[in-house]
């Protein structure tokens, strides 16, 4: 069965036009010829009762044992004619045959009544035979010349059917390109594209069966473009914030040369170490922040506070060299998971982004908390963190979420030596999960409160 398969695909053209075109007009000759046939058939049998009814009828006409003239049954008859209609004879009962409708056409008398077949004269005839009360009528018919004018009539049934079959031909053609119409016209519309245009494809008018398919190539190319605009952004962000870090090493690299004396290397060579961090800092936010935007990993159940916990033990080191108290609030609530729709990976760096933020911009001795909740309907899981230092004006808020931004507040100088992609990182993971970020005050502790709001149900629906 599988070699039959095979080899049915190899004949088969690919063209999904000829496919169809060749499976309906084979369909439609088959059954053409089925119907043809069974047609013929049914004309021939209906034209044999119709000449057995026929030849029942004149001989009941004769049953009256009148004269019965040849030349009113069949006028000009040639006896030697094998085609003619009928041959008709009377006998009597004593078996004298008193007359025949042409001369020399007589067949043999027949002792079956009714219908049957008999040999004569060189060929098969139909013959019927009655008897009256004085003698025994007997209609023959030639099943040469019978069989003749059957396939005649039966001929002429099948001429509407060879005429509806072209018909149907040119209808199958015509409907199956009417409604391959709108596939070549998105074939043709992918064909005259550019290779950087890539706007979705209208699906407009479009079978069940292929819209479908026309429905994830858009989707592939919503996600080819933001692959593309995310390499983009970080061609031309690189570009922008790796000149000054870099000029920055330069510098701090001729003054190590030109250092005198090993207290003027060593502290050069500190700033130009203190150079290479920023400066890979700020390589590895611009990739985490294109990956976050060009990233299309699959959603699966992440628990938002066991996150949390393992962000905490990242920025840990951080945290104490700073000593600063980071810590997860409602440690009692730790059993119950929060849970939502994600990458585990891309929430453990939001939260990381988000502590790293709150550390860097609190003064050494401050306090960081996170928390994670369930509100109380059930529709959403909030992340909040908040710190005790300076925060943000509220005119600022709205523009800190956005790339190489730096804000702050009071006279903090962690602004000055930050990137300004922390918070954009956190961003864009966020809108990967369907989350908001808020920006606002803290009540509590007086500094930044962000918080991300995750709302299950479009979680959910966007898994």
């Amino acid at each position: 069965m599988e070699k039959l398969s095979h080899a049915l695909r190899g004949w088969l053209p690919r063209s999904l036009r000829m496919q169809l075109l060749a499976f309906l007009l084979a369909a439609v000759v088959l059954a053409g010829a089925v119907q043809g046939a069974l047609a013929y058939r049914s004309a021939l049998d209906e034209a044999d009762a119709l000449f057995d009814y026929h030849m029942q009828q004149t001989a009941l006409a004769l049953r009256s044992g009148l004269p019965v003239d040849a030349q009113g049954l069949g006028p000009g008859l040639d006896p030697q004619d094998e085609n003619h209609e009928f041959i008709v004879q009377v006998w009597t009962n004593e078996g004298l045959r008193i007359f025949e409708s042409a001369v020399g056409a007589a067949l043999p008398q027949i002792a079956v009544l009714g219908f049957t077949n008999v040999q004569a004269r060189g060929g098969t005839y139909r013959v019927f035979s009655m008897q009256t009360r004085s003698q025994v009528i007997q209609v023959a018919q030639n099943m040469a010349a019978r069989q003749g004018m059957a396939r005649s009539l039966a001929l002429r049934t099948l001429a509407p059917l060879a005429f509806m079959v072209p018909l149907l031909v040119l209808a199958v053609w015509w409907g199956v390109s009417r409604s391959l119409a709108p596939v070549e016209r998105v074939r043709r519309q992918l064909a005259q594209r550019q290779a950087d245009d890539l706007s979705p494809v209208s699906d407009a008018q479009l079978p069940d069966e292929v819209q479908p398919l026309v429905s994830e190539l858009n989707l592939l190319f919503e996600r080819v473009q933001r692959a593309f605009e995310a390499q983009q952004h970080f061609v031309a962000d690189a570009a922008h914030e790796l000149r000054s870090p870099l000029a920055a090493l330069s510098l701090q690299l001729q003054v190590l040369q030109r250092a005198g004396d090993d207290a003027a290397r060593a502290a050069a060579a500190e700033r130009l170490s203190a150079g290479i961090d920023r400066a890979t800092r700020l390589v590895e936010q611009l990739l985490a922040l294109a990956r976050q935007e060009a990233a299309a990993t699959p959603a699966e159940p992440v628990d938002l506070r066991a996150v949390a916990q393992l962000a905490l033990a990242d920025v840990a080191p951080a945290a104490q060299a700073r000593g600063t108290d980071a810590g997860l609030l409602d440690a009692g609530a730790a059993t119950v998971p929060a849970i939502v729709q994600g990458s585990a990976e891309a929430l453990r760096m939001l939260v990381r982004n988000l502590l790293d933020n709150a550390i860097k911009y609190t003064p050494p001795g401050g306090q960081v908390d996170v928390q994670v909740r369930t509100e109380a309907d059930g529709q959403a899981v909030l992340l909040t963190v908040e710190d005790s230092g300076p925060g943000i004006d509220p005119e600022h808020r709205d523009r800190a979420l956005q790339r190489f931004v730096r804000v702050g507040n009071g006279d903090s100088s962690a602004a000055a030596t930050g990137s300004g992609l922390g918070l954009a990182i956190v961003q864009a993971i966020a809108q990967r999960h369907g989350a908001v970020v808020e920006l606002g005050a803290s009540d509590r502790l007086g500094g930044l409160r962000a918080g991300v709001r995750f709302a299950i149900k479009n979680i959910a629906a966007r898994a």
